[in-house]
C-alpha cells in the first residue's frame, strides 16, 4: 500500500480554534456575565430582604401568642429564647409552648435582636441587621414600619 499524500498548499489543516476567536469568545462571556450578575444579585438580596420580613411577621405572631397566655411579652434577658423553651419565671399555666421550633435567624444567618420594652415599638422591638450584619444601618430591617428607607 501506498501512502497517499494530499497537497495542502499555502493552507495547513485546521485542528483548533485561532487566539482571536478564543478571546472574542472569552469578551462576549465577559459581557454576559456583566449584564446578569448585578441582576441576580439584586433579585437574590431583595429575596432576601422578603423572607426577613416575613420572619419577622412569624415571630410576631409567636410573641402575641405568648403574650396571650403569660400576659406580657418575653422580657429582654429572656429574649426570643422564651418562645422556644418555658421561661424559668413562668408557670405552667403561664406557658403554652413551644411556639416555635427552633431560634429563627434572618436570611444573612444572623440571630434577630429582641428588645422589650421597645425603644421604637411600645411592645418590643425586633431587628435584623440586614446583609452589611451592622445594627443601626439603613439596611436594617424592623418590625417598625419605615417610611422612605434606602435599601428595602
Amino acid at each position: 500500500m501506498r501512502a497517499v499524500k494530499t497537497r495542502l498548499g499555502p493552507f495547513r489543516s485546521r485542528r483548533g480554534f485561532t487566539f482571536i476567536e478564543i478571546m472574542l469568545v472569552v469578551v462576549i462571556i465577559g459581557i454576559l456575565m456583566a449584564v446578569a450578575v448585578p441582576q441576580m444579585t439584586g433579585r437574590s438580596r431583595k429575596a432576601s430582604i422578603n423572607a426577613t420580613k416575613q420572619s419577622i411577621t412569624n415571630i410576631g405572631t409567636a410573641l402575641s401568642m405568648f403574650e396571650a397566655v403569660a400576659g406580657r411579652f418575653p422580657t429582654t434577658e429572656e429574649g426570643l429564647q422564651a418562645l422556644v423553651t418555658k421561661p424559668s419565671g413562668l408557670g405552667d399555666h403561664e406557658w403554652d409552648g413551644p411556639y416555635l421550633k427552633e431560634l429563627p435567624l434572618d436570611a444573612w444567618r444572623q440571630p434577630f435582636i429582641y428588645r422589650c420594652p421597645g425603644q421604637n415599638n411600645a411592645d418590643y422591638d425586633l431587628i435584623s441587621k440586614g446583609f452589611d450584619k451592622q445594627e443601626n444601618t439603613p439596611d436594617d430591617i424592623t418590625n417598625v414600619p419605615q417610611t422612605g428607607t434606602a435599601t428595602q
